[in-house]
């Protein structure tokens, strides 16, 4: 996995945990599935990148 695509994962679910709080705090239902849905998504990125970083080492057998 590159260091970009960590990163960029990384704020994506930083970011969706702010506005999961933030959504909390001021009783948005909205804003708080709005984040809860950017965390899974950086989770789905963040494993497909480890399933491609599985194929590319597997193939330098």
């Amino acid at each position: 996995m590159g260091v970009d695509d960590k990163l960029g994962n990384a704020a994506q679910k930083l970011a969706g945990k702010g506005k999961e709080a933030a959504g909390k705090a001021s009783g948005d239902e909205s804003l708080k599935a709005e984040g809860r849905s950017d965390q899974a998504a950086a989770d789905v990125k963040q494993a497909g990148e480890k399933v491609k970083d599985a194929f590319k080492d597997a193939s330098k057998d």
